[in-house]
């Protein structure tokens, strides 16, 4: 009996560890997402810089005019 509460104990462990390497493999792929999206948003600024200087200068001329 008290060999297999050990075989059990060391299942569980195993299990445990299994899990904390699947949250930690989610981590790890949340933080790739989010640094992608990242470099995205700054592609997107450079490239449409003009643009959005000239949405902004439009946004800041109509708060003016209030």
């Amino acid at each position: 009996m008290g060999r297999l509460s050990t075989i059990g104990a060391g299942g569980q462990r195993g299990a445990r560890e299994i899990l904390q390497g699947v949250r930690g493999q989610g981590t790890t792929e949340y933080a790739i997402l989010v640094g992608v999206l990242v470099v995205i948003a700054i592609l997107a600024i450079i490239a449409f810089r003009g643009k959005v200087q000239e949405l902004w200068d439009a946004i800041v001329s109509g708060m003016n005019s209030l």
